[in-house]
């Protein structure tokens, strides 16, 4: 084992494309291994830019006790569901934000409190979800009078349109918000004090750990800031080709579909041979 991942005491991964393999689901052999994961006392933290309610319902199927990080670090919860950060966008902002044009093959979504708003309900969306615990709520954007969101979401399979759409967005707006493509099909816009990497901070120190004792996971350019402060970042294979060549000093790791994640921690983290039935 390397000296930086002898120190290692905190794992942190994201889910989609990272800890979820690519039918959206932990696979069995990943929960094994998180299970020993506990069961050697580590610290287990899970930083999606899911909403809470959708994440939680993933994360329970792990059966340890996890600290989730939410939208990107707009929310923290403990292992006990208990909310411990929480921050809004106000309604001012996102309004500002959306005053642009917006092509209409984009779906626009406000993560709300209980509640996904959208221009149209998408079923690709709605198949992140096993079951909708975090349910659409089909909006009129012209008519809507409270924008106040956790997060702004934008999905497109046409990635130029989403490139063109965070430029107008951020040529009126860079002074409130930050973005990231979490997918090349997926864009995101936050407030510019939200970052996984802060809010994982938070649980360090609450629990008494630091960045240089987290190995972490991530396939998307909202775990930037994760993956460069981490003692040990890994980026999955699937992810993007320029995700890789902007973190060039990081190692790429198996695929989602491979349990790369898993993979990783048997053989480097807990020493395992990698068995798999």
């Amino acid at each position: 084992m390397t000296s930086k991942l002898k120190n290692i005491k905190v794992v942190v991964s994201d889910l989609d494309g990272t800890l979820l393999n690519t039918q959206h689901k932990i696979s069995d052999y990943t929960k094994s291994i998180f299970q020993e994961l506990h069961n050697q006392n580590y610290l287990i933290v899970v930083a999606t830019g899911r909403h809470h309610l959708d994440a939680m319902a993933i994360i329970e199927k792990l059966e340890v006790p996890v600290y989730l990080v939410s939208s990107n670090g707009a929310r923290i919860h403990s292992p006990e569901k208990e909310e411990l950060f929480s921050f809004n966008l106000d309604s001012d902002v996102v309004k500002a934000a959306l005053n642009v044009e917006i092509d209409p093959e984009i779906t626009v979504v406000l993560f709300k409190e209980n509640v996904w708003q959208t221009n149209k309900v998408s079923e690709k969306l709605n198949a992140f979800q096993e079951k909708l615990n975090y349910r659409p709520e089909l909006v009129d954007y012209k008519k809507l009078e409270d924008f106040g969101a956790i997060k702004i979401f934008f999905s497109c399979d046409n990635h130029e349109k989403l490139v063109k759409l965070k430029d107008d967005i951020l040529a009126n707006s860079s002074e409130h918000l930050h973005h990231a493509f979490s997918l090349p099909t997926c864009l995101e816009f936050m407030d510019k004090s939200i970052d996984k990497a802060v809010a994982i901070e938070t649980v360090l120190e609450k629990e008494g750990f630091t960045l240089e004792q987290v190995v972490s996971f991530g396939d998307g350019f909202n775990d930037v800031q994760m993956l460069s402060a981490s003692g040990k970042g890994l980026i999955m294979g699937n992810a993007p080709a320029l995700l890789k060549e902007t973190l060039p000093e990081l190692e790429v790791i198996k695929t989602n579909a491979e349990d790369g994640v898993a993979r990783y921690i048997s053989s480097k983290i807990l020493n395992k041979e990698f068995v798999i039935d």
